[in-house]
């Protein structure tokens, strides 16, 4: 599949959250190869560029989505949502049918409904015990040593989100040109 050109001008009509030009000259215009090689380019928001319809092909957006859900599959827990991927990249490939996309993705919306309500459980009762905890006046001191133990974890957390949410992107990006040159 050759690579459609795009401008500057067309990743403002995308809306993007800043204007493209901290990155981009005014004048630029290239394909999604030339959005994904400009390291200077915070990898997220290449892969916010290029991944749309038109820019790569259906066929390579599926694959490159379940190639990223598989990135975390051994978290999944309920086998509805491992056999979504099965089915998608079946389907990617053109051996399986919309019906049974549609089938496995019902059946993956339903195992996330029933995770997020059982972790809703899970989580009230925490903030309950919690919220008594608290309330002791003998516990008062080790409460707010917590906090402040809490809050440092946080921080800590959050640089180590930064990092990895990074180098998910730099894979990612990776694994997309791959993709793509694999496909030309």
């Amino acid at each position: 599949m050759k690579q459609k050109t795009f401008t500057i001008n067309d990743i403002r009509l995308w809306e993007p959250c800043y204007d493209p030009a901290k990155y981009l000259p005014e004048e630029w215009e290239g394909t999604v190869a030339d959005i994904l090689s400009k390291n200077e380019i915070p990898a997220h928001d290449r892969l916010w560029v290029v991944c749309r319809k038109g820019l790569i092909s259906d066929k390579i957006l599926r694959l490159f989505a379940v190639w990223c859900a598989r990135q975390v599959e051994h978290l999944m827990t309920d086998d509805r949502s491992i056999r979504a991927l099965d089915v998608a990249e079946a389907y990617a490939n053109g051996v399986a049918s919309a019906a049974a996309r549609d089938a496995a993705r019902d059946a993956a919306s339903a195992a996330s409904e029933a995770a997020r309500a059982a972790a809703s459980d899970v989580a009230s009762d925490v903030a309950s015990a919690a919220a008594s905890a608290a309330a002791s006046a003998a516990a008062w001191s080790a409460a707010w040593a917590a906090a402040r133990a809490a809050i440092a974890a946080i921080a800590a957390s959050d640089s180590e989100l930064d990092a990895a949410s990074a180098a998910a992107s730099a894979a990612q990006i990776i694994k997309l040109i791959e993709m793509i040159e694999g496909a030309e």
